[in-house]
């Protein structure tokens, strides 16, 4: 097994200059960052830092990606009755399982544990939404239809105030 990466195991504020440093230097400049950590007390070479700085740009342009995705989800299908928080919350699970099956010894578990935790209670949540918004549609359609019969509408007209009502939120 090959030893702990020694960027993983900078301190947390030294590691967050790194990650910064690297994304302002548009991960460039590695001979200099490995001069800097060494400035700092940290003996880190640029051949480490390259792989390190590699794998954290691939990790980025794929988060990048997933954002631009989602907006464009979200800007091509207004989000009538929660179909596009349901497909990112599919969207996640899934990157979730891909990083637990790829990169099970680099993974801070407790934080997974956490985004599944969290992605679970937005699951349910957003069920109970859909419920309540199909519940509320049903009973203004049936509201609507007493209205209707009461003002002398014939059954095919209440039938279709009743599907346009129950269609936007069905």
């Amino acid at each position: 097994m090959p030893p702990k990466s020694k960027v993983l195991a900078l301190p947390a504020e030294v590691k967050a200059w790194l990650d910064q440093s690297l994304v302002e230097n548009n991960f460039s400049g590695y001979e200099a960052l490995s001069a800097e950590l060494s400035g700092r007390g940290y003996t880190i070479g640029k051949s480490a830092l390259h792989q390190y700085g590699q794998n954290f740009e691939e990790r980025l342009a794929a988060l990048r990606m997933a954002s631009e995705q989602a907006k464009a989800m979200v800007a091509a299908a207004p989000d009538e009755g929660g179909a596009v928080n349901e497909a990112l919350m599919r969207l996640v699970q899934e990157h979730l399982f891909k990083l637990l099956m790829s990169d099970g010894d680099q993974i801070d578990l407790p934080k997974v544990a956490k985004a599944v935790a969290e992605l679970g209670r937005a699951s349910v949540v957003q069920k109970k939404w859909q419920a309540e918004v199909r519940s509320k549609a049903e009973a203004a359609a049936s509201q609507v239809e007493k209205i209707a019969k009461k003002g002398g509408l014939d059954a095919s007209t209440v039938a279709e105030i009743r599907r346009e009502i129950l269609g936007v939120a069905g």
